[in-house]
């Protein structure tokens, strides 16, 4: 295996070492953390939180070594895998590199997150957030189809473990709701991937990205890959699974799947989508508009009715993601690299919210918005860190959520113009939902006697939520390293699109 770098090599697979470092861990809580119960625990709880910190570690040599102003991939790995057509094939760009960063800086807030909530099957649930930690690192860093479906679908199997088993009351029904929905839409993605093979010879992503799909067949393969990442991402209306997911899954479960399972689907967009089928999402993006417009406002007023903290989080989840797909369909560099933002922004601050409502549920074991009420009395500086946060998702100027929207809607103005204005109305609805929510929560009087001996952030949550607060007002005021990261990637994908677009007109008119 080689790794490309820039103009010199790098003399160690890296890439492949951040993938499947999580797995040797895994092993190792398997083959070492035997024995009594308790023990067994405490060891796996180190082993995890040791490899989840060393993967990060290494993850940054990825990006201490990447060159910012290369369009193509770096750290590049390929072998033989399956009779010479099928490619152990790994790589990352500037669009693929920010999740994959993502992946390995959350995954040891999870662990910490887990560390005194999660009693039963402490092992088991370790080694699955492990196995899972491999497959999304993966996802994001496959150049080979059926490599990437793989990791893909692969990660449908842990998660759908850690909801069942780890869920609320109604764990069991919210789990298979979450496979059922995502497998079903990426069954129709094998049948497009087994096309493109058919039609190229070939199933490798590069090669794919270059070499042009007949017109009759993106239509299909674009639909089909659509089906699979709308329900992923989520898009309206195939939502549904995502709040009964958050809702039952164990707090580092909804931190999981809404700051990195969900842009599983946005980065299929990326990376399928707009290149192997230009012309396909030309036609369609008013629908991608529409299905946004809707998914900002509608999932907005339906977050308003809610009583469950970690449901309205949720379908909060589901407008932001609106912003996502609405400025990568309108194909404008202001469009796609503020999705590409947006998309890293959501990952740090839905994750913290969702850290925030399992440092309240630990403590009190509801998650209804009436149970609460007063806390900035009893819980000062969780009601800094909350608002903080909860600021962030409204989109207020100084945090990171506000730079992906307005450049989400700056790319979309220039391409339509009604949806740019609906999208901005999913705003100002955004700031009603949290701020309803924070002063229900936080503010008004301390009057139930359950929340008198409440206790404020211990240090492990202040260890958990810092760096996030620290990273959410950092890109706010400074969004440049997520932005040149993936700045030349981005052109290169929007100038291509743009050209395809432009030759299919220029046809039309002769």
């Amino acid at each position: 295996m080689t790794g490309s770098l820039a103009n010199s090599v790098v003399t160690w697979p890296v890439l492949s070492v951040t993938t499947f470092l999580p797995l040797v861990g895994a092993l190792l809580i398997w083959l070492i953390a035997r024995g009594e119960e308790a023990t067994a625990a405490r060891t796996s709880k180190w082993i995890a939180l040791w490899t989840t910190l060393i993967t990060f570690a290494v993850s940054m040599i990825l990006v201490l070594r990447f060159d910012p102003a290369q369009t193509g991939f770096q750290f590049v790995e390929k072998a033989p895998w399956v009779a010479n057509t099928i490619m152990y094939h790994m790589g990352v760009d500037g669009i693929s590199l920010p999740f994959v960063i993502l992946t390995t800086a959350v995954m040891p807030f999870c662990i910490l997150a887990s560390w005194k909530s999660v009693t039963k099957r402490v092992r088991e649930y370790m080694m699955a957030f492990l196995f899972l930690e491999t497959l999304m690192i993966g996802t994001f860093s496959a150049l080979d189809l059926v490599l990437f479906y793989l990791f893909f679908e692969g990660g449908l199997i842990p998660m759908f473990l850690i909801i069942g088993i780890w869920g609320g009351p109604r764990r069991v029904y919210a789990s298979f709701k979450f496979f059922l929905y995502t497998f079903l839409g990426s069954v129709l993605m094998l049948l497009a991937i087994m096309a493109l093979y058919w039609n190229a010879g070939t199933t490798d992503i590069p090669t794919l990205m270059t070499t042009p799909v007949p017109r009759s067949l993106q239509t299909w393969a674009w639909l089909a890959f659509f089906a699979s990442f709308a329900v992923k991402m989520p898009m309206w209306p195939v939502h549904t699974w995502l709040p009964d997911a958050h809702v039952e899954a164990p707090t580092a479960g909804s931190v999981v799947l809404a700051a990195i399972m969900l842009k599983m689907g946005g980065y299929g967009f990326l990376r399928f989508s707009l290149p192997m089928f230009p012309l396909a999402s030309h036609d369609f993006a008013p629908l991608i508009f529409s299905l946004s417009a809707i998914a900002i406002i509608y999932t907005s007023l339906v977050a308003l009715m809610q009583e469950d903290i970690k449901k309205l989080i949720a379908y909060s989840s589901v407008a932001h993601m609106g912003f996502v797909t609405m400025g990568i369909f309108a194909g404008t560099m202001q469009g796609v690299a503020g999705g590409v933002f947006q998309m890293v922004s959501h990952g740090i601050v839905s994750g913290a919210l969702f850290l925030c409502v399992g440092v309240i549920y630990d403590r009190m074991h509801t998650r209804e918005i009436a149970a609460y009420g007063g806390l900035v009395n009893r819980m000062p500086i969780y009601a800094l860190v909350f608002m903080v946060f909860t600021m962030a998702n409204v989109g207020l100027p100084g945090t990171s959520g506000f730079v992906g929207e307005f450049m989400t809607l700056l790319g979309t103005f220039k391409v339509s113009v009604p949806t740019a204005i609906f999208a901005t109305t999913g705003v100002i609805l955004s700031a009603a939902y949290a701020l309803w929510l924070y002063r229900k929560v936080v503010f008004g009087v301390l009057d139930k006697p359950a929340l008198a001996g409440i206790k404020d952030l211990t240090l492990r949550e202040v260890v958990i939520l810092a760096p996030l607060l620290v990273l959410t007002i950092l890109f706010g005021v400074y969004p440049k390293p997520v932005l040149d990261m993936s700045a030349a990637s981005v052109q290169h994908l929007v100038d291509n699109y743009s050209t395809a677009i432009s030759a299919v007109k220029a046809a039309a008119l002769q």
